[in-house]
């Protein structure tokens, strides 16, 4: 189950597992299938370990249902419990995506991230929340407030951001400027069925490629663990909710600060993916490609304003 992709042996290199898996409708067993697949990449040699977006249910946000409000769990809770349990067995750091109930009326898809010795270091809340056809996130999901973090874990300084994170090259700065080396992006990405055919390829391309470019332009690894399978979630009639549902691509994958795709999952097998990422080219990427050290800071107050368009000059 468990696949390599080796560097040489260094106390630069930090071993990155990365889990891909379907999910059921029951979240006690999707959590204890996610903790097998941990317990395997950190008995394979991972330090660090990501799960993919959300893996303790189906995507329920292909509906907009009150009902599945109760999928949401406390943080710390059930879920960062069972995998600080792990982390301290196993000497690992441990990045979870989590639906968190954070109060009554207030949710968030959030990221625990749990160091070494099971200590919870801290969470990242999504930022960027999307609201597209069987992407209702905005129903679910309040917009982040921590924003984006770094971490000094006993392995690596890394930093998380959440799937629809993953198109704003602002976070994935942002986060890198906070001193993080790997960024981790976990996902929940698929097809429309009906719009594969036409769009797949393309779509698939789009989300690899502007992931590859924050690694190149933070020199920095970007890992992205994405979850399996074909989901047809169902509503209080117990129909599915959508006649198509999501194919989910899988292919998570980890690219180096080049930009080079080291290694990627399949479409749609469970998998256990474990990459050696070799720290040192952040270091020679960040002062051979020196992006950070020629921003122009002075410059980019407007980043900051919705648009800028409406203050264009015309000059004769």
């Amino acid at each position: 189950m468990a696949r390599r992709a080796a560097a040489a042996s260094s106390s630069s290199v930090v071993s990155v597992g990365l889990t891909q898996m379907a999910c059921v409708e029951d979240p006690r067993e999707n959590r204890a299938r996610q903790a097998r697949l941990l317990e395997a990449a950190a008995k394979g040699g991972a330090r660090v370990l990501c799960t993919q977006e959300l893996f303790a249910s189906q995507y329920f946000c292909q509906a907009e249902d009150h009902r599945f409000f109760s999928l949401a769990e406390s943080i710390p809770g059930p879920s960062t419990e069972l995998f600080s349990k792990i982390a301290r067995k196993h000497g690992v750091v441990i990045v979870a995506s989590l639906f968190e109930k954070r109060a009554s009326g207030l949710y968030h898809n959030t990221a625990a991230v749990i160091d070494a010795d099971g200590s919870l270091m801290g969470i990242y809340r999504k930022m960027h929340i999307p609201d597209d056809p069987l992407y209702y996130e905005k129903f679910y999901f309040t917009p982040g407030d921590t924003g984006f973090r770094s971490w000094r874990t006993r392995h690596a300084t890394i930093g998380v951001l959440i799937c629809w994170d993953q198109w704003f090259p602002e976070g994935a700065r942002l986060t890198a400027m906070g001193g993080a080396e790997i960024l981790f992006y976990p996902t929940a990405i698929g097809w429309h069925p009906k719009e594969k055919k036409e769009y797949g390829v393309a779509q698939h391309d789009s989300w690899e490629t502007i992931q590859r470019s924050h690694a190149i332009a933070n020199g920095c690894y970007v890992c992205v663990p994405n979850r399996i399978g074909h989901e047809l979630v169902r509503g209080a009639d117990g129909k599915p909710v959508s006649k198509d549902g999501i194919q989910f691509w899988g292919q998570s994958f980890v690219a180096s600060p080049n930009g080079q795709v080291v290694h990627r999952a399949s479409v749609d097998k469970e998998e256990v993916v474990i990459v050696d990422c070799d720290l040192s080219k952040v270091e020679f990427a960040r002062t051979h490609w020196p992006f950070l050290r020629d921003r122009r800071i002075d410059a980019y107050g407007e980043m900051t304003r919705r648009f800028t368009g409406d203050r264009m000059e015309f000059r004769p």
